[in-house]
């Protein structure tokens, strides 16, 4: 026998977990956000590493850049 259910797409016919779309969309930003974060102080102290000081600098600078940032990021 046929079945009479709808063959339209699902999104028209489904409900919306607003709570959840908003959680999922809050942690995309934050990953974004603190993702940009960490490749950018990666980066900075990178180059200072090379070119100013070594590897602990650069260690130390990229720890205080990141405790800043996620100070200010928050």
């Amino acid at each position: 026998m046929a079945e009479h259910t709808p063959s339209g797409p699902v999104e028209l016919g489904a409900k919306m977990d607003y709570a959840e779309h908003d959680r999922t969309y809050t942690g995309f930003l934050a990953l974004a956000k603190y993702g940009s974060l960490f490749c950018l102080a990666i980066v900075i102290a990178m180059a200072f590493g090379f070119f100013v000081g070594g590897f602990f600098s650069a260690t130390i600078l990229c720890a205080l850049i990141l405790a800043a940032g996620a100070f200010i990021l928050r």
